[in-house]
């Protein structure tokens, strides 16, 4: 997700106007380092082949109106399921990989899905994986976690660090995943309970490349009918699940202006004189223009007219971010933030080209549907209890989910892990970012209880 912050950050800022990868420039001894990793989860080599292995966790299931609580929830947090969760996340966590390079981290997946027993789909989107338990038939829901890491040094000292010289997972994907794959587990074990299919979305770059859209692209929701995602937060306190109706996360958007000399033969400063006006006249869009109770940000983090030659500059170059949490807002934004550029550069003789990078790092705000956010409310209260849901107030992070929230009914939600005895007090982006590993167990049973509910909820309407 990105940060509600990156705003305020300049040199990521810079790194990408200038159409390059992103770059970011505490001792822990709380975590349980006796479990060893008991095989390298990550591999080169090819998984092993299909298997229909479902005896990782032999439960009884029972199948009654309100046994699917305690059996999830006794799933989740068997001592085996939870030592292999960890171990999971930990594996990912030491091999972190960037926007479109999950290779490792797919590979993991794909080789825990085979030692399931869960059929999938791969590559969509380059390096991502769609699984399917189930029917095979309608309806159709799905869950989504994303897998890419951060441009970031890590500078957390514990057991499992990342082994990546500046890569990240510092805004716990390789927890989403972990979740992720024990929802899997679960959903398997309870296979003949389904009363339909769930898809399990496993994508990359929601960092950077809009992962999500190219996993649209490549038919990854194909008679899906409702999605839902997680992400974890340090916000709420660990194992609290927050969500909202309607705009949960702001859009966000990057912007970069060439301004030059539209006359070789005019003065060349009427590039700084533009550049200047252009720059006064952004900060103002949202105090002048915007709603006063409708939030929105522009910001200018770069400016650029150095001359080679130490003389008036043929062209300025200027970039920001901008932030909203209608698609009106945002929209807005979008087109008055260009149409000043252009119209102030001419006021000075000067041309004006912009680009919003709209393949790249454009991210519309984040709407949960109400009835698909009432659903996540309901199974979390009904799953752990009215105390560990809360309704979380709307944030300037973003997030790609977007897409698939724009072509389907869906919720996005959080899984709490602040907790200050464990070190987990950072947002994410931090290099001292890190989760209570306690709340993986809980993350899973979550997501599985929501998909299989909403089958069950699909099936009493037809």
């Amino acid at each position: 997700m990105m940060s509600p912050n990156f705003h305020l950050s300049l040199a990521p800022l810079l790194c990408l106007l200038f159409l390059s990868p992103p770059s970011y420039s505490t001792s822990l001894s709380h975590f349980d380092e006796d479990i060893p990793l008991s095989q390298p989860l990550l591999s080169l080599f090819r998984p092993p082949p299909y298997k229909n292995n479902t005896s990782c966790i032999p439960i009884t299931t029972s199948g009654t109106k309100n046994g699917w609580k305690e059996e999830i929830l006794q799933m989740a947090k068997r001592e085996e399921a939870v030592k292999w969760v960890k171990e999971v996340r930990r594996s990912i966590h030491e091999n972190p990989e960037l926007a479109y390079e999950e290779i490792k981290t797919s590979q993991l997946v794909r080789d825990q899905l085979d030692e399931i027993g869960v059929g999938y789909r791969y590559p969509l989107a380059r390096t991502g994986v769609v699984a399917t338990i189930g029917t095979g038939r309608p309806p159709i829901v799905a869950l989504r976690a994303d897998m890419d890491a951060l441009p970031i040094q890590e500078l957390v000292e514990w057991k499992y660090k990342s082994k990546v010289e500046g890569k990240m997972h510092a805004c716990g994907h390789d927890a989403h995943v972990a979740m992720l794959l024990g929802a899997a587990r679960i959903l398997k074990t309870r296979e003949k309970l389904l009363k339909g299919t769930v898809k399990l979305l496993f994508q990359p770059a929601e960092e950077a490349g809009i992962g999500a859209k190219r996993m649209i692209e490549d038919g990854a929701l194909e008679g899906v009918e409702a999605i839902f995602a997680a992400h974890v937060s340090s916000q709420e306190q660990s194992s609290i699940i927050g969500s909202r109706p309607g705009p949960l996360l702001a859009g966000c958007g990057f912007f970069k202006a060439v301004i030059q000399v539209a006359n070789p033969d005019s003065t060349k400063a009427g590039t700084i004189l533009a550049a200047s006006t252009v720059v006064s006249s952004l900060q103002n869009l949202v105090s002048r223009e915007a709603d006063p109770l409708d939030s929105q940000v522009v910001s200018v983090g770069m400016i650029n007219a150095t001359d080679q030659h130490g003389l008036l500059p043929d062209e300025v170059v200027l970039g920001g971010t901008f932030r909203a949490f209608s698609n009106n807002s945002f929209y807005q934004l979008h087109q008055r933030i260009e149409e000043v550029i252009v119209a102030q550069s001419r006021v000075y003789g000067c041309k004006a080209s912009v680009d919003f990078f709209e393949d790249e790092s454009f991210y519309p705000p984040t709407v949960n549907d109400k009835l698909m956010y009432e659903h996540v409310k309901n199974v979390v209260v009904d799953l752990l209890g009215p105390e560990n849901y809360n309704e979380a107030p709307p944030v300037m992070g973003s997030e790609d989910f977007t897409f698939y929230s724009q072509v389907l009914p869906s919720a996005f939600f959080y899984i709490g892990v602040r907790n200050e005895s464990a070190g987990s007090i950072h947002q994410g982006h931090s290099p001292y970012f890190m989760i209570d590993e306690g709340v993986l167990p809980v993350g899973a049973a979550v997501h599985a209880a929501i998909a299989e509910r909403k089958l069950t909820n699909f099936s009493r309407h037809i």
